[in-house]
């Protein structure tokens, strides 16, 4: 069931977006974890098309759901890919009764210990361009209200991405989404290099990075190029 009490943090960082130096990869971040805390889920983790309407990782609450999301891309199944070539939410209560749709995704999810799954498409008018998806570690059902609330947020946030860049053309879209590709890429070393170098889990490693570029005021994927370049050092501690 979704917990109103928390809907109104999650609109706040919505409105964030609004403020001159919007950084779209911490968004992202940040719009997982919301999810993840209004719908009582274990993670969340969140696919944005490129311009040739590939998938692609772009965020996840844990790294668990950030491995979910990458299996789902190297078998080409799941319930992220098909929301997204369907444009509708796909949600499956208990992964324990089996799904003959995903015959790779379905059994490594239950490996991982998730129990359900529920993808929401992230929609620009009537066209697509990305999904999010939500994993529990027990059976979770989704009333027709929640799921309404999910897909909110979930049109909310594209809206907040678009109207950030006053995107009026798809091809500044795409060029947008691009850009947050190359972003994560460079994110994704920096916090295992962090990780490696400090002992430290990845997620933790992210989090140090994260809270480094809000408290230095500085972009996340800027930060993140200067640690891979050795320009920059994280505290660990």
């Amino acid at each position: 069931m979704i917990s109103a009490q928390r809907l109104s943090r999650v609109f706040v960082e919505v409105a964030d977006t609004l403020v001159a130096d919007f950084d779209l990869i911490d968004f992202l971040h940040k719009l997982a974890e919301h999810t993840a805390a209004v719908s009582d889920a274990a993670s969340v983790g969140l696919m944005l098309a490129d311009e040739d309407g590939q998938l692609h990782y772009m965020a996840a609450s844990t790294e668990s759901a950030k491995h979910l999301e990458l299996f789902q891309l190297q078998h080409a199944e799941g319930p992220c890919l098909e929301c997204y070539r369907t444009g509708r939410p796909v949600t499956v209560a208990d992964l324990s009764e089996g799904d003959a749709r995903w015959p790779a995704f379905t059994p490594r999810a239950y490996e991982a210990g998730v129990r359900s799954v529920h993808a929401f498409p992230m929609r620009l008018r009537d066209r697509v361009i990305g999904a999010l998806n939500v994993f529990d570690e027990d059976p979770m059902p989704f009333r027709p209200e929640d799921v309404k609330i999910v897909q909110a947020l979930a049109d909310v946030a594209t809206i907040a991405i678009i109207q950030e860049r006053a995107i009026s053309r798809a091809e500044t879209l795409t060029e947008q989404l691009q850009g947050a590709l190359n972003s994560r890429i460079v994110i994704e070393q920096a916090k295992g290099m962090i990780a490696q170098r400090s002992g430290l889990d990845v997620d933790t490693a992210f989090e140090r990075l994260r809270a480094h570029a809000r408290s230095n005021q500085v972009r996340l994927a800027d930060l993140a190029r200067a640690v891979v370049s050795g320009s920059a050092d994280i505290p660990t501690s």
